[in-house]
């Protein structure tokens, strides 16, 4: 009876085994060999065209990233001042301000992303007649991102013909009259941005372009406000707290499983920021959008290091891990759950 029923456990077995048969292609194919590969080829130096060119230089690469050299900066290395004072320079400058632009990025945009989100929530966390066409307007964005739209953020931040400037030349007319009536001259003088072809508006040109996708998160916001049970509320209400002790003390737990999620998926995409600046780049902004996905890239497809692009990839994954697990060890202090 055993080995009958034995037998009838594996046939009802091997259709779910062939079943799951493309996700485990899938997951040896395309996400297990290319990462054993990848570590391999840090190792390595090698074109990524010829195979007869490959040869082991061991951690070469990574020293080439850490390593600095006796010297006299020169002035397209970053922070100049810096290594004057240290009295050395990077071997390699790029890495350093690649690593450098991702983080300036992701310190701004996370946090303001998040802002955005919730604020944006919270607006559409009314019941209000038509408030669904709203919640649909606000997330379309968050779908319909992609090249066409990056070309039309483009567009709009051209500081000669580009939409912003113009509004912001038409704001500057509007109030001359009061600027002219407090004798501080002309307002229509006063200069626009240059956002893209300025190496100190690049960043933020491309932090307020991620505003414009915040539809992802504030979806995700709004499930977890909808969750908030109302009893809490009038609780609140009934102790006298007003609307802002309400959110500080009722919504803000009640969400925070929803702020740390958000918050680490908002960590490892900026980190991986590469579509708007291989795209918005130019020689005016002096690398300012040199970001790291992007200095890997050309690292591999224009420099043909792919030994090289593929140390810059895991040194990537250990600054995403690192960044993770420090978040993830934060949570005790501020994530709540309802089962604890």
């Amino acid at each position: 009876m055993s080995s009958r029923t034995g037998r009838l456990h594996r046939f009802r077995l091997a259709p779910g085994v062939w079943f799951a048969m493309p996700w485990f292609v899938g997951l040896f194919g395309l996400t297990l060999l290319p990462m054993i590969a990848s570590i391999l080829l840090s190792f390595v130096a090698w074109d990524g065209v010829s195979f007869d060119g490959i040869r082991w230089v061991g951690l070469d690469h990574y020293r080439q990233m850490f390593a600095f050299e006796p010297g006299e900066p020169v002035p397209t290395d970053p922070f100049p001042s810096l290594w004057a004072r240290l009295g050395c320079r990077p071997r390699d400058p790029r890495f350093i301000k690649a690593l450098y632009n991702s983080v300036i990025y992701s310190a701004f945009a996370v946090p303001l992303g998040l802002l955005a989100s919730l604020l944006l929530a919270m607006l559409l966390n009314q019941k209000l007649r038509g408030i669904t066409f709203f919640r649909t307007l606000y997330y379309l964005p968050h779908v319909l991102g992609g090249v066409a739209t990056i070309m039309i953020w483009r567009w709009i931040f051209h500081p000669d013909f580009g939409l912003l400037n113009a509004f912001l030349l038409d704001v500057y007319r509007l109030i001359d009259p009061l600027v002219s009536a407090l004798g501080l001259g002309s307002s229509r003088g006063w200069p626009v941005p240059q956002w893209l072809y300025s190496p100190t508006m690049a960043k933020p040109s491309l932090i307020i372009m991620g505003l414009w996708g915040a539809g992802g998160a504030m979806l995700i916001f709004l499930a977890a406000l909808q969750n908030v049970p109302e009893q809490l509320y009038e609780a609140a209400r009934m102790d006298g707290a007003g609307r802002w002790k309400q959110f500080r003390y009722v919504t803000l737990p009640q969400i925070s499983p929803a702020i740390f999620f958000n918050l680490v998926m908002g960590i490892i995409g900026s980190l991986q920021t590469f579509n708007q600046a291989y795209l918005m780049q130019s020689v005016s902004q002096q690398d300012s959008l040199l970001f790291y996905v992007l200095y890997l890239y050309q690292s591999a497809f224009q420099d043909y290091r792919m030994g090289y692009a593929s140390a810059l990839a895991w040194v990537l994954f250990v600054v995403i891990m690192a960044l993770t697990a420090l978040t993830l060890g934060s949570a005790r202090w501020w994530v709540y759950y309802e089962a604890d």
